[in-house]
């Protein structure tokens, strides 16, 4: 392993040039002709092989880099545990007794929100930070933010300090996301990233089924607070690590001195993005729920969203040198296509993750925890399918046609689930959840490798935060767009229905369907039904539009010689 410095603060060899950076230069798409690149892995020469065997010697090998990967992956489980769109985590099972110990009933939203809004407000700012300071001090300091932020919740003594908590735990989870990435760039080669990128990616299936499950278990058995409490221990053993083995290379920003690198933050952007976030967080958490959609709160937040988010496009635009996403980033069409693919596949794939389970307990009866077993097949597919698909494109070297592929099967299993009656079969809802999973797990890694491939190092961080903010943004959206779409659709369809109270099934959720006498029931059911229905179809075209995202990402190879990743380089520092 060469000689490596970023290690802590303070940082100030020069950098070295990296071997897995890739250039900006325009290659042919799918839409061109269907016409790859013409590197293949085929075509490698022997030379260009020893080059690249002789780079790789810059990154960390066997126990180094096991353990390495495994304090990211642990990291991530963490923070996917703490906070999920699908409200698939760890307090889910907990929150009845938090609840009750804090007398804090109106208070449930924050919880989930709290984490989501600084979560969100933050990610695209840890972009920047990581393109600009020691990536090593930058991941440790979000660690400990998140570990503070669990320590809080866990000693909580009342609903507010618990709420604050997640706050600050949010914060250190968008740091730790990002960061995780940049640990990626620098520690593995872009050639056998996918691979890695695809078990990032099974990290969260796994944790969405293991984080109610873990927060059952510590609920009933010893107490809520540890929940977060478990963070501690496990945060602990990831920050010895990273701190004593993680060593990474020098970089230009290293021999900048702190005052310098302060210059080169967005400020501007940062005051106008932050509260941004903030105000359309809080008017989709608030609209339809606390307040009507035609508040005057709900309508000035909205407001106030889209100026804020306005000035921030204009100052990336008119001040490109200390930009958080600068212009450079967005003029390349994967980061475009990536991006607005990631605003669709995340935003459908929660609609899913979400609705489906409530379709289950709506439709066929059963517990919350048993329609979260029978999301299973959903779950399990999209974890295989990351790791095959990860395993291919480190195998030929094209993320585009993986994806490509992966969206055609995801339509295939959105539009199934559209189909789904009052009287579906296990094999049909079983069946259509594998094949919507196998296309999900296929197509979701491949904006993030794209932005691995197509920018080079430094901009990496900022082109990963950028998918993750559309990613979180468009799913917080997206999922009060659905709710709004099965209120009004569940009432419209139960009014005609004589003997019940429509306004009353839709307030009381599904626990009120097994109450219902067996005259209305059936003719409820199928209301519950098409509403949800008409959910999958919004879920359907999303997923589609996703489509034109793929067919536009560039057919860019991650299998880069020595030559190329030199002259990528190059081409970085001088956009």
């Amino acid at each position: 392993m060469s000689s490596r410095d970023d290690t802590g603060p303070g940082s100030s060899d020069p950098e070295k040039p990296g071997p897995d950076t890739s250039s900006t230069a325009k290659q042919p798409s799918i839409i061109d002709g269907l016409q790859p690149q013409k590197e293949s892995p085929d075509q490698t020469s022997p030379h260009d092989i020893a080059q690249r065997d002789d780079d790789e010697k810059q990154y960390p090998s066997g126990l180094s880099l096991a353990l390495i990967l495994t304090s990211c992956f642990l990291c991530m489980f963490l923070t996917s545990l703490a906070c999920r769109p699908l409200d698939r985590l760890i307090i889910t099972t907990a929150i009845p007794q938090i609840t009750e110990e804090f007398k804090s009933v109106t208070d449930i939203a924050w919880y989930g929100a709290a984490y989501l809004l600084t979560q969100c407000a933050s990610q695209l700012l840890f972009g920047k930070i990581y393109s600009l300071f020691n990536i090593k001090a930058t991941f440790l300091l979000s660690l400990l933010l998140f570990e503070v932020g669990s320590a809080v919740c866990g000693a909580a003594p009342s609903s507010i300090v618990f709420i604050v908590g997640r706050a600050i735990a949010g914060l250190g989870g968008a740091g730790m996301l990002c960061g995780v990435i940049a640990i990626f760039v620098h520690t593995i080669p872009l050639h056998k990233r996918p691979l890695y990128q695809g078990m990032f990616g099974a990290v969260f299936g796994v944790s969405s089924v293991t984080g109610p499950l873990l927060g059952g278990a510590f609920t009933s058995k010893v107490t809520w607070r540890w929940c977060f409490y478990i963070n501690l221990p496990l945060g602990g053993v990831a920050a010895v690590v990273i701190f004593w083995i993680l060593k990474l290379p020098a970089r230009d920003t290293t021999k900048l001195d702190t005052k310098t690198k302060l210059k080169q933050l967005d400020f501007y952007g940062t005051a106008l993005i932050i509260p941004a976030t903030v105000s359309l967080i809080l008017a989709l958490q608030w609209g339809g729920s606390i307040y009507t959609w035609n508040d005057k709160r709900i309508i000035v937040l909205f407001v106030m969203a889209g100026l804020l988010f306005s000035g921030f496009i204009l100052v990336q635009i008119f001040l490109p040198k200390t930009a958080t996403i600068p212009p450079r980033i967005f003029k390349q069409r994967s980061i475009i296509a990536g991006f607005f693919s990631t605003i669709c596949m995340g935003s459908q794939l929660t609609i899913f993750a979400y609705y489906l389970p409530i379709w289950f307990q709506a439709i066929q009866a059963v517990s919350a925890v048993e329609s979260g077993v029978r999301l299973l097949p959903l779950v399990l597919s999209m974890v295989v399918a990351m790791l095959s698909a990860g395993a291919l494109v480190r195998h030929i070297g094209y993320y585009t046609p993986v994806m490509i592929f992966g969206v055609c099967l995801m339509s295939i299993g959105a539009g199934l689930m559209y189909t789904l009656q009052v009287d579906a079969s296990s094999p049909q809802w079983i069946g259509y959840q594998i094949v919507y999973g196998l296309g999900a797990g296929s197509a979701t890694q491949a904006p993030n490798i794209a932005a691995q491939t197509v920018l080079p190092k430094r901009d990496v961080p900022v082109g990963v935060s950028l998918m993750y903010f559309g990613n979180f943004v468009s799913s917080a959206i997206f999922l009060s767009v659905a709710q709004n779409i099965f209120n009004n659709q569940l009432l419209h369809r139960l009014s005609p229905i004589a003997g019940i109270d429509p306004e009353s099934i839709l307030d009381n959720g599904v626990t009120s369907l097994t109450k219902l006498s067996t005259s209305v029931r059936m003719p409820v059911l199928v209301a519950y039904n098409e509403a949800i229905r008409h959910i999958f179809l919004l879920a359907l075209v999303l997923v589609c539009l996703a489509m034109l995202g793929a067919l536009s990402l560039e057919w860019r190879s991650t299998k880069k010689s020595h030559e190329e990743d030199a002259d990528d380089e190059t081409t970085g520092k001088q956009a």
